[in-house]
């Protein structure tokens, strides 16, 4: 990045009033335990009520959709709140009255608000995945961290007591050295056609503010509100939708980061629409005492080739470690260790990763001071998305490329490094 983003620039890319230019705080205000954060909410239709029922027992200072018809209930529950269609308004006219930020909008709108709330120096609460390409979710990572901003992704099955109990197996050696890992979505979803464009734009609903930073698509009411998914315009497809959730468990109990080899294969990519099924392949370099992890990662309707090779079930399941001694299959709730013979007498070790006071109470908490992070605060889940969105890149590009983390390059790759960073349309350009 050629340099930091100053907030005159933010404002003036994004047509704000440059009245908000005053005496922006750089960091938070500090809120004891025993007070409410006061909290702004950007999306509280769809997933969006999920993550406000996590944090209603704060105060909830202004809640912002682009859908009124959406967000009728939750406008109706929030009536005292300030109300808003457009987030860059809210942010305007509430920012010096506000600690952090709920953020629960399609893939393509979660990089303008999370960046625009962590400049101003807001904690914030994000929706999977991070961002809807690499280089916006490295620009969020790096900002967080250059803030010291409370971040949390909402890779909510993060706190299940079984995903609990697999890393402490795998990283208390169970099944020896893990050298390889099959991880999957168990779906045939995507390749989403529009039936519908040129419909009128419903009153309810601000089309142009859905839309954001992507170039106008004529309304389509199969895109808009959930098809958008499997468009790449978008969304990131099935993968997105669930590879956050899946990969959480492989890259917490290997402690992987950064990729450096991708490749994908599957069928012929669409220019518009995302894939039913794909199959991706992401080397890590070896890292303490762990040895060099090849992970696989795809779409398939009912998992990988080698659950048939090895005659295991899918229903269930999304990941399989093969490790030096044995393998472990499981899923969000449910751990097989095998050949289930040779572990019949195993006793497991005894649990030592701490319960989660529950995935919203641990970004609460930690904006109000308390020293431990949350488990899937930016530094974490910053690398965890890049290498689901490189998969992606792999199989649109059709390629296999060598990535270069530091400089996020696909080494002589250029058909892949177009996919890096996103083109946004006039009025929200970003300059960093």
């Amino acid at each position: 990045m050629s340099r930091n983003i100053t907030r005159r620039d933010f404002f003036k890319t994004t047509a704000f009033s440059m009245a908000a230019m005053k005496a922006f705080p750089a960091i938070a205000k500090t809120v004891s335990p025993n007070e409410k954060l006061d909290i702004a909410i950007v999306g509280i239709g769809g997933q969006g009520k999920s993550n406000y029922n996590g944090v209603r027992g704060e105060n909830i200072v202004a809640v912002c959709d682009v859908d009124l018809e959406r967000a009728g209930s939750a406008y109706q529950q929030f009536e005292k709140s300030k109300q808003f269609t457009d987030f860059r308004r809210m942010l305007d006219k509430v920012h010096k009255h506000i600690d952090a930020v709920v953020i629960s909008t399609p893939d393509h709108t979660h990089f303008h608000p999370a960046y625009m709330a962590m400049e101003l120096g807001k904690h914030v609460y994000l929706e999977k995945p991070l961002a809807h390409s690499v280089w916006e979710v490295r620009a969020l990572t790096n900002l967080a961290k250059r803030k010291k901003l409370t971040t949390q992704l909402g890779v909510q099955r993060h706190v299940k007591t079984n995903m609990h109990r697999v890393v402490e197996l795998i990283r208390s050696g169970a099944i020896g050295e893990v050298s390889e890992v099959y991880s999957w979505v168990s779906s045939n979803r995507g390749m989403y056609p529009s039936k519908g464009a040129g419909t009128p734009v419903p009153a309810h609903l601000d089309y142009d503010l859905w839309l954001g930073p992507v170039e106008y698509m004529p309304y389509d009411p199969k895109i808009t509100p959930y098809g958008w998914r499997f468009w790449w315009d978008f969304g990131t497809g099935e993968a997105g939708n669930w590879g956050c959730h899946i990969l959480d468990i492989p890259y917490w109990a290997l402690d992987l980061d950064h990729a450096t080899h991708v490749s994908a294969t599957g069928p012929e990519p669409d220019p518009k629409m995302t894939m039913q099924q794909f199959s991706s392949t992401l080397d890590f370099p070896a890292k303490g005492n762990r040895p060099a992890v090849k992970l696989h990662w795809g779409q398939h309707k009912d998992g990988p080739e080698i659950l048939k090779e090895l005659n295991l079930p899918s229903r269930g399941y999304n990941n399989l470690f093969i490790g030096s001694k044995g393998m472990l299959l499981c899923g969000f709730d449910q751990r097989t260790l095998l050949p289930k013979e040779q572990f019949a007498d195993f006793e497991a070790p005894k649990p030592f990763i701490p319960d989660s006071p529950g995935f919203h109470k641990e970004f609460i908490d930690a904006c109000k001071g308390n020293m431990t992070p949350p488990t899937c605060n930016f530094a974490y889940s910053g690398p965890m998305t890049e290498s689901m969105l490189l998969a992606n890149v792999a199989y649109r590009s059709k390629s296999g490329f060598d990535w270069d983390y530091k400089t996020m390059t696909c080494k002589a790759t250029p058909e892949a490094q177009a996919f890096i960073k996103p083109t946004f349309k006039k009025g929200w350009e970003m300059n960093i």
